[in-house]
């Protein structure tokens, strides 16, 4: 049966101050009425049920995912003790839906991306259950088609159409790491370039052996976990194991290395959602170029992105160009092309003792 991984570790802090260490950009509403977590979970509803969703987070997120998602039982809400980075944690996540499921497949989704529409994203994840139906020993991908130079993403670069298996289903030449804008520009004209999503459909049992194959140490270390899986010691061995494997994405821990990777052109819209300025492209501009998600009022204010709520009005004059992000404990202003700084900016919070805004 199909079931969903949708990992939700990350830590947002490119959206500062509206995420926090607490509640990172996966809990917050930047498009639509609902989280994007919850959008996450939304999307995978119409294919799967509640009992075959499960959710990998960190300890300090596991409340806040319980409350936002109270149809989910709380053993199919996985903590990681410590951030690993993606191959531990599909691994995990694996190796504890195999023990409830032997032939499971996984749709393995991050909880913070925004995908539409939701028919078009069944409708490729079914493509690539099909290809894993007739040739299981595949890890199935899907790819972006480049709508931009974009130097933030990985790309894969695409072969030719896999012949036997379903239409529309393509080869992976190589993975390339993320590029500098004249590379990236070259890509978006070869036209064989897509941007990595990060979204993979694969066997529990396929992943699993092949993190055996190219992460002995990791495997090992998951195998450790195998005899605890849905018993009263699973928290305790994975507060023992977990911390031990190596921090690891899983493209260079098994994509790059394996020769059964294939890719599916995604045929839905898809954002990564990574900075305050991807809300120009979630939201309709005003007449004076601003984005605004709240409640503002602005003299002279022109193409700035301002994000609030509700129950607090924003007001600006003779603002250009700027990101203004106001919470009921620490409001951002600031050049829509500094976001880079912001990195920056929370380490000298944390220099001059402001850990309560972190």
């Amino acid at each position: 049966m199909l079931h969903a991984v949708i990992m939700a570790g990350g830590s947002g802090t490119r959206f500062w101050p509206a995420s926090r260490r607490d509640r990172p950009k996966q809990f917050l509403t930047l498009s639509g009425a609902r989280s994007l977590l919850q959008q996450a979970t939304d999307r995978c509803l119409p294919m799967i049920p509640h009992e075959r969703l499960w959710i990998v987070t960190g300890a300090r997120h596991a409340v806040e995912t319980g409350r936002q998602l109270p149809d989910l039982s709380a053993e199919h809400v996985l903590i990681e003790p410590c951030g690993r980075n993606t191959a531990p944690c599909i691994g995990l996540a694996a190796l504890r839906v195999q023990a409830a499921d032997p032939d499971a497949i996984l749709l393995v989704t991050p909880a913070d991306h925004v995908i539409s529409p939701t028919a078009a994203f069944v409708a490729a994840v079914e493509r690539a259950v099909a290809t894993i139906g007739d040739t299981p020993e595949k890890l199935c991908l899907f790819g972006i088609v480049p709508t931009r130079p974009a130097t933030g993403y990985g790309y894969i670069e695409r072969g030719a159409a896999l012949s036997n298996t379903r239409e529309g289903v393509f080869s992976v030449v190589r993975f390339r790491e993320k590029p500098d804008f004249a590379t990236a520009q070259q890509f978006l004209t070869d036209g064989n370039f897509l941007w990595n999503s990060g979204i993979f459909v694969w066997r529990a049992d396929t992943i699993l052996k092949a993190l055996a194959l190219h992460q002995p140490e990791l495997h090992q270390r998951l195998q450790a976990l195998a005899p605890h899986c849905g018993k009263a010691s699973w928290q305790e061995s994975l507060e023992r194991d977990f911390p031990q494997m190596p921090s690891i994405s899983i493209d260079y821990a098994v994509l790059e290395h394996s020769r059964d990777v294939c890719v599916i052109e995604a045929p839905f819209g898809w954002d990564d959602v990574g900075s305050w300025a991807a809300l120009t492209r979630l939201h309709q501009p005003d007449a004076e170029g601003n984005i605004v998600v709240g409640k503002h009022s602005g003299i002279a204010t022109k193409n700035c992105t301002i994000y609030g709520d509700n129950d607090h009005l924003i007001t600006t004059i003779g603002l250009e160009g700027c990101t203004v992000v106001h919470t009921p404990t620490a409001t951002l202003v600031a050049k829509l092309d500094d976001e880079a700084q912001l990195k920056d900016l929370l380490k000298r919070l944390e220099q001059q003792g402001f850990e309560d805004a972190l």
